[in-house]
């Protein structure tokens, strides 16, 4: 039996800043945790220490990456800082500036009171479980030791003073990607930043490579990241598109998250196109052009039916993983496949990348645009999507469901019932103190009367609350 992670969820270590675990002497013994796990971390050969630390636009990213860099100094490792910069950038300059690991502080797609650490091994990919383990017993033992120990309140040192030329050497290897100097001239294209790490980096980007952009929640104030903005509420960026719709509008509109490492995107008329959508297109792209390796496809058990269906009419196949984008890139890593994500958006073009990265995905779209001279509502058809609803319970712990007699009986009912017509997924957030239930089926009314009977039921084992 798998051994259960208290710290590390599905990305990484995630609470509410200044709360356990991200209160202060916890991110200290973090770092300090982290530094001694080096050594399994080191290229073969390498025996220098050193890490990057990159964060988002969070009011409390600054004090934990500065209070986390005291730590891994405290175990003598050699810390830079990226300074603002976006989660697949740190992966990036991990794996090509010779850094044993880097570190990311973000929340993602979380609220401003939230805040989180992610770490990268040298090779730019996400720790693999086993060392997550390792990093948590050594904070536990640290704990357990440092009782009395009071960290550094927000250490300075010219070591943890931002490097400007980090974030330009991640520009100029995305911009590396595309052929010619202004592959996007005529390309109009709407940009929500979120009010996050791509605030900046994205419209420069974009408009280096020709396209006009325009700029919604670009102005980060360290609280409005994420807040009614970017990748999870695209309202007013579909109204925006739907109000001066394709051919004489925008050609596309795209839509990041608080840290970049995802994207999603509205068509000319205010169509949404999730991340299904985007590995559909991206899918026929790289098969037609002799690019997708064994012509498969990685996706999560969230991904919708229809997507599987879509492929499989393009010759395709499509291997499901559990939630998470780094256990994506595993199986994209054991089966050879280049062409990964998920329905939220995180998307991993394996041939550039070690993780999702939302500025590669957009640059990936805009390319195939511009190519084919096709609409992204048409290039992104075909794909009868199957109704479904996710919906969140609120708990206060998470005891296995396998362990639920009542919930495990309620789930296999449903599953017996919709058989082909539908799937059904239950399975507690690695980032929020949530259950998420998921059911997909041909009717809306099946998928409703599914959702109800299993939310019942978990309100009823758990005290979950909606």
């Amino acid at each position: 039996m798998a051994k259960v992670k208290q710290l590390f969820g599905t990305d990484g270590i995630r609470g509410v800043a200044g709360e356990s675990p991200l209160d202060e002497k916890t991110v200290f013994l973090i770092g300090k945790a982290l530094g001694r796990n080096l050594a399994r971390l080191h290229p073969p050969g390498d025996t220098a220490s050193r890490v990057v630390i990159g964060e988002d636009t969070r009011e409390s990213s600054r004090w934990i990456a500065e209070t986390i860099a005291a730590g891994l100094a405290d175990e003598g490792v050699e810390v830079h800082s990226a300074g603002v910069i976006t989660t697949p950038g740190v992966a990036f300059l991990t794996r090509t500036d010779s850094f044993v690991a880097g570190v990311m502080i973000s929340a993602s797609h979380n609220p401003f009171q939230d805040n989180g650490i992610k770490v990268f091994g040298h090779s730019g990919y996400k720790l693999p479980d086993d060392l997550e383990h390792e990093v948590e017993a050594e904070i536990f033992r640290l704990q357990e030791s440092h009782r009395e120990i009071t960290p550094p309140v927000a250490p300075q040192s010219p070591g943890l003073q931002p490097e400007k030329s980090f974030a330009e050497r991640y520009e100029d290897f995305l911009a590396s990607l595309l052929p010619g100097k202004k592959p996007f001239e005529g390309m109009r294209i709407v940009m929500d930043c979120g009010n996050g790490a791509a605030s900046e980096l994205g419209p420069r980007l974009f408009r280096r490579l020709g396209a006009d952009v325009e700029v919604m929640n670009a102005t980060p104030d360290g609280r409005n990241i994420n807040l009614d903005c970017g990748s999870l509420h695209l309202d007013k960026l579909q109204a925006r598109l739907a109000a001066n719709p394709s051919p004489h509008g925008a050609t596309f509109g795209a839509a990041f998250d608080g840290d970049a490492d995802r994207c999603l995107f509205v068509a000319g008329g205010g169509e949404l196109v999730n991340g299904d959508g985007v590995l559909l297109l991206a899918a026929r792209s790289m098969k037609a052009q002799g690019a997708l390796k064994n012509n498969l496809v990685i996706a999560t058990v969230m991904s919708n039916l229809g997507l599987e269906n879509a492929l499989k009419h393009e010759g395709i196949a499509m291997t499901r993983t559990p939630v998470g984008d780094k256990y994506v890139l595993e199986e994209m890593l054991r089966s050879g496949s280049n062409l990964g994500g998920e329905q939220s958006g995180h998307v991993i073009f394996s041939d550039q990348q070690s993780t999702g990265d939302g500025l590669l995905t957009a640059l990936r779209v805009a390319e195939i645009v511009a190519e084919s001279g096709q609409p992204l509502a048409e290039l992104a058809h075909g794909m009868k999507t199957y109704p479904q609803e996710i919906r969140n319970l609120k708990v206060k712990s998470k005891p296995p469901l396998s362990t639920l007699p009542a919930v495990t009986a309620a789930i296999e009912s449903s599953e017996r019932d919709l058989g082909e017509r539908g799937r059904v997924l239950v399975r507690y957030s690695g980032t929020e103190h949530l259950v998420r239930i998921m059911v997909e089926a041909e009717e809306s009314s099946m998928v409703k009367r599914h959702v109800d009977a299993l939310a019942a039921v978990l309100t009823k084992e758990l005290g979950a609350a909606q």
